[in-house]
């Protein structure tokens, strides 16, 4: 379970990677990789906990729904700071 969460996460950090190669318009720092990546992680494991925990497909979409709008959300505010906290990107 988690080795596939992993190998998806690494595979989804390596596009941002490979585009710094490519352009000076995006601009990762190994603090981001890491805040992403534990992000992912997080959230695929979640998602996978409510798809073995719940058997019915109403609750597996209602519940990973949920949980990818928070993720959205979360990942918005530390890009752009939609809400003002603190933690808010600059």
């Amino acid at each position: 379970m988690i080795t596939r969460i992993l190998y998806r996460v690494s595979i989804l950090l390596s596009i941002p990677l490979i585009a710094m190669t490519f352009t000076d318009e995006v601009s990762w720092s190994f603090f981001d990789f890491i805040i992403m990546g534990t992000m992912l992680t997080i959230a695929g494991s979640l998602i996978e906990i409510t798809l073995n925990k719940f058997k019915t497909s109403k609750y597996r979409i209602v519940f990973t729904g949920i949980i990818v709008i928070i993720f959205l959300l979360i990942w918005a505010e530390l890009g752009v700071g939609i809400f003002g906290t603190r933690f808010a990107g600059d």
